[in-house]
Formats: structure tokens, C-alpha cells, sequence
């Protein structure tokens, strides 16, 4: 059988945890965040965890891991 390729877009935006799980930078930090309070900017720094279900789907698009 051939190798299965890794999806490029994926390795580039995700990571994974020592336990297995897989974390991601925060959506809405780019730009006009003129329009966000400071709590939402303070809160979405840095890099969040993945739900569960999302997990399983980004799971399928790395056939070896990363």
C-alpha cells in the first residue's frame, strides 16, 4: 500500500500535547480588534485545546500523528 498523505494545511496550524490532544492558536487576533474589549483579547491569547469532536476530525487528516 502507499504511504497516506498528511493534510499540509494541518501541519502547519496545529500541535500536539504530550497526552495526545491537539491545541491551536485562537480565531479573531488578527485584525479590527478595535471592536473586541479587552477581556476578549486578553482571554484568546496564546494557544487553546481542541474539543474533543473537533479532535476526531482533524485526527483523520494525520495518518501518522504529528
Amino acid at each position: 500500500m502507499p504511504k497516506l498523505k498528511t493534510k499540509s494545511g494541518v501541519k502547519k496550524r496545529f500541535r500536539m500535547t504530550a497526552s495526545g490532544k491537539l491545541k491551536a492558536g485562537v480565531a479573531g487576533k488578527r485584525h479590527r480588534l478595535s471592536s473586541h474589549n479587552a477581556k476578549y483579547i486578553r482571554q484568546n491569547r496564546g494557544t487553546k485545546v481542541m474539543s474533543e469532536a473537533d479532535t476526531k476530525i482533524i485526527k483523520l487528516w494525520l495518518p501518522y500523528g504529528l
